[in-house]
């Protein structure tokens, strides 16, 4: 895809406000951009700081550090700030830069609701790690805060806990509306729908899937609010209510959301394998098609979460079934990536070797779900460590692996400068070996029966507890690594060219490295 751009004589457009306000009133989609990725990273660091409590913890078996109940709210904010402070800010901040540039638009399409969608996000986060600090903690009762335990048994501050919930789901609702927006009415002169890049795509689909999940979160923190504060009981059997109920209404948004934290990675490998392999995206049609049909299939399958609840056979074969035939344009996805590698001219820059590894890893996780997908296997593998293996699989090895190969792909259009290609080799290995540590023993311990949630373990499970912790902890020190390389090239180095990667097409590889601060005023003509 190539474009004619008219040239401009006046560069007064380009004068960036200074100082403070430039951050605080910035309507430009790449300050939003850059400040959503530096929140994330930030939030990725205090997440992942919380998880090396979990692992300090478990490193030997007996209560060594912290108390259980301490613990707990480690396992509950661990979760709610990887999954809404890091995970997502990061693939937002990657739509506010990529988008306008990838389809030839001038900006988002609604700059000041995106500033404010940015800006109500730290106070969410300070309010829920304020709460850690009240009396009798923070929330302790796991990222899914089922009831009873998030209503009868919990802390005051479930309040401060509903709240910022409430806080990052209007955050994410903006956000998405932005994108659609965008995306819909935005696009350049001769760009259509099946030329968009699939990173488009795939954020157009994720943003529905946050409109219309987000409210049923809403509903849900709402319901254990009143159950909690106000003498409901909608989900307390002895008022007529019911705590299953609670269940179905979570994961109707919980997993709807998996696929909206895993659908834009699809679309950041789908433009970095292509690149590196030097050949078009194999089957751009049926990745499109795969993506939506993900998206529709994700609202059907949310009771696989609930099979030792006691369903009606009927209801459990019919959610196995819709959990396995996900697996089928999930499957197209990964045999599209591999056809467009084969007979390929790679190379293997620091973003192909983190997509090669996303696609490996990935894929196990996707086969451990197959397997918690059927039922009868479920009873064993339930809330046991085999479940945090499949889900780290999919969420850090793809989620946070494809974040991590988007910055070093788009860095040099972002900063103007080549990152240090050693430094970036070597976080590669070092992240790519001690993640594996990290993750792939829990699969063993879990089938062997260990209990997740649980500060304290049974004696056989000691050994490799110990192996797992020391994983955790080197891969925390390999991400300092990365924030070295970010650092490093952000204060300079070689010049990248306006192309970055020999092989890359679209829009945002004909503008200037770094890309202006206004990209297009006069809109593109796609040929």
């Amino acid at each position: 895809m190539s474009a004619i751009t008219t040239e401009h004589d006046d560069h007064a457009h380009d004068h960036k406000p200074s100082g403070i306000k430039r951050w605080l009133f910035t309507t430009n989609h790449k300050d939003i951009g850059s400040m959503y990725l530096i929140f994330a990273l930030v939030m990725f660091f205090l997440g992942g700081s919380m998880a090396m409590v979990i692992r300090l913890e478990l490193f030997q078996p007996g209560m060594q550090f912290v108390e259980p109940h301490f613990f707990n709210q480690m396992t509950t904010v661990h979760g709610l700030i990887m999954v809404f402070g890091a995970v997502m800010p990061a693939f937002t901040g990657l739509a506010n830069w990529m988008i306008p540039m990838m389809i030839g638009a001038p900006d988002m399409a609604l700059p000041r609701m995106n500033n404010w969608s940015f800006w109500i996000l730290p106070f969410a986060f300070l309010i829920l790690l304020l709460s850690l600090f009240m009396p009798g903690g923070g929330p302790s009762f796991g990222w899914t805060f089922y009831a009873p335990l998030s209503t009868t048994y919990s802390g005051d501050s479930t309040a401060l806990f509903v709240f910022s919930v409430h806080i990052m789901g209007i955050s994410s609702i903006m956000g998405a509306i932005n994108v659609i927006v965008t995306i819909w009415n935005l696009r350049a002169p001769g760009m259509t729908w099946m030329k968009m890049p699939l990173f488009v795509w795939t954020w157009f689909i994720t943003a529905f899937l946050l409109i219309m999940v987000m409210p049923v979160l809403a509903g849900a923190v709402t319901m254990v609010l009143t159950d909690k504060f106000f003498g409901t009981s909608f989900f307390d059997a002895a008022g007529g209510g019911d705590p299953v109920l609670f269940q179905h209404i979570f994961w109707f948004f919980g997993h709807p959301e998996v696929y909206i934290m895993i659908l834009p990675a699809f679309g950041i490998i789908s433009a970095i394998i292509p690149t590196f392999a030097r050949k078009p995206l194999f089957g751009y049609a049926s990745m499109v098609y795969a993506t939506a049909s993900i998206a529709i299939l994700s609202f059907l399958v949310w009771a696989h979460h609930m099979f030792t609840t006691g369903m009606p056979v009927f209801a459990t074969l019919f959610f196995m079934y819709c959990t396995m035939l996900i697996a089928v344009p999930t499957g197209v996805k990964v045999f599209n990536w591999v056809a467009t590698m084969w007979r390929g001219a790679m190379t293997f820059e620091v973003p192909m070797m983190f997509a090669l590894a996303f696609i490996v890893l990935f894929t196990i996780g996707g086969f451990s779900g197959l397997m918690l997908a059927i039922t009868p296997a479920d009873f064993q593998y339930h809330d046991t460590y085999f479940v945090v293996a499949h889900f780290h699989y999919v969420l850090v090895t793809g989620a946070v692996f494809s974040i991590i190969a988007a910055a070093y792909y788009w860095l040099p259009k972002w900063t103007g400068y080549m990152y240090d290609e050693r430094l970036g080799q070597l976080h590669f290995w070092c992240s790519l070996i001690s993640v594996n540590m990290l993750f792939f023993p829990m699969h063993f311990v879990g089938l062997a029966g260990m209990p997740r949630r649980i500060p304290d373990y049974a004696l056989q499970f000691a050994d490799f507890n110990a192996f797992i912790s020391i994983g955790g902890f080197l891969f925390g020190l390999s991400q300092l690594i990365f924030v070295w390389v970010l650092v490093k090239c952000a204060r300079g180095g070689v010049p990248a060219t306006a192309q970055v990667w020999e092989g890359a097409e679209g829009l945002e590889w004909e503008v200037p490295s770094p890309a202006p601060y206004h990209t297009f005023e006069t809109p593109p003509v796609i040929k």
